[in-house]
């Protein structure tokens, strides 16, 4: 493990964290977290300043206005070795990494290592995809990037155990669940007239529209769920994903809108094509009925939506995927099977037929999200970090001696 040389003063507690991340406006998952952790941290009023350090197409970093921010240029890997040695002569304690492979550049994300080697902080890297099994290139990234980190963050026990049995030292791993909003729980049908959604019943899905979602069967499913539900609304809510968007324009899109009318279901499907507000967003949640997650890939180990539905209190329906099988279990919701729209129907109905069934889910996936509110996360991402700065000020000492 590299020694670390801090120009601070030693103290038991950190001052300032700076945060290598996508961050809004861009729009997708990661720089969302990003900013929630950073605004709950904010809250806290315990740090003397957080920095973000956003991965952008642009170059480098703004050194004028620090209200600004800073940017490493994705793609150009000198930018990362710079903003590295910038800040080890900076006043940054700590420096957590928000690592998604894709958000970084180079192949499987590499660049971010060459960040890695020239850093002289404590790194805790909050890992957001873990595979069971990677790739050769993506493994070596993978190892590269627990070997440099001083700790891994973990959303959950399922990953805890993934990176375990690639060989990771448990001590090394902290387990801080994914972080959702602090919401009341409220009926439905209190929120539905402000949308236009009296007396329906409302299916929901959010997030950046992409293939790997799985709507189509959500789509599929319902001929068969208006059969004995005739009122049903499903609300696909959110843009198509920017990448997606720029290589596939809104291919994906039209193609469920043609799944739709082909079905006779348009008048059931409803997509709402903006990036919501956060208040818009709670609203649309608290008016869902059953959320649904389909994801078609069994290895997503994290899933920003089904923790903002649970923070909701809602009853969801879910494939089977890592994050899904543990935040779902003991009552807190319902697994269909990977791609299989009648699955999706079945499990659908039985909750809207089912009325004790949906308050009981509703109420446990409620109770459930109160241990991953935004506050109580951001209290142990800090908790972490004071951390990292006292074990840094004691290797300080000890070489100062």
């Amino acid at each position: 493990m590299e020694k670390y040389f801090l120009s601070t003063p030693t103290v038991a507690s950190v001052k300032e964290v700076a945060y290598v991340s996508t961050f809004p406006p861009k729009k997708c998952g990661i720089a969302t977290f990003t900013s929630d952790l950073v605004n709950s941290i904010s809250q806290l009023k315990s740090l003397k300043a957080q920095k973000i350090i956003s991965i952008d197409g642009g170059r480098l970093l703004e050194t004028g206005d620090e209200s600004s921010g800073y940017k490493i240029g994705r793609d150009f890997v000198e930018d990362y070795v710079l903003m590295a040695d910038f800040i080890n002569h900076s006043s940054v304690n700590v420096v957590n990494i928000q690592h998604e492979f894709g958000i970084f550049g180079g192949e499987s994300g590499e660049y971010i290592c060459s960040f890695l080697d020239k850093l002289k902080r404590p790194v805790a890297t909050t890992l957001h995809t873990v595979l069971p099994n990677f790739e050769n290139k993506t493994k070596e990234v993978f190892n590269r990037v627990v070997e440099r980190s001083t700790n891994l963050i973990v959303l959950n026990e399922t990953t805890r155990e993934l990176v375990k049995g690639y060989g990771v030292p448990s001590k090394k791993i902290k387990v801080i669940p994914h972080g959702c909003p602090d919401l009341p729980m409220v009926s439905s049908e209190k929120v539905k007239p402000a949308l236009g959604l009296k007396n329906k019943v409302v299916l929901s899905t959010f997030g950046l529209l992409s293939k790997g979602k799985g709507i189509e069967y959500v789509i599929q499913a319902l001929p068969e769920i208006i059969k004995r539900e005739s009122r049903i609304v499903y609300n696909v809510i959110g843009v198509t994903h920017p990448q997606v968007k720029r290589s596939e324009g809104e291919n994906y899109r039209n193609t469920l809108l043609k799944m739709a009318e082909n079905l006779g279901v348009s008048g059931h499907v409803k997509f709402i094509n903006r990036f919501l507000s956060k208040p818009e967003l709670y609203n649309y949640l608290q008016a869902t009925d059953v959320y649904l997650t389909p994801y078609p890939s069994p290895n997503q180990v994290s899933s920003g939506t089904l923790s903002y539905a649970l923070a909701a209190g809602k009853a969801v329906v879910s494939t089977p995927y890592l994050h899904a099988k543990e935040a779902l279990d003991e009552g807190r919701g319902m697994l269909c099977k990977f791609n299989d729209s009648a699955s999706i129907a079945e499990k659908v109905t039985e909750i809207i037929e089912n009325k004790s069934l949906r308050r009981s889910l509703e109420q446990n996936a409620y109770n459930y999200s109160r241990k991953f509110t935004w506050p109580l996360v951001a209290k142990k991402y800090l908790a972490l970090f004071n951390e990292l700065s006292k074990q840094s000020a004691m290797e300080e000492q000890s070489f100062a001696v």
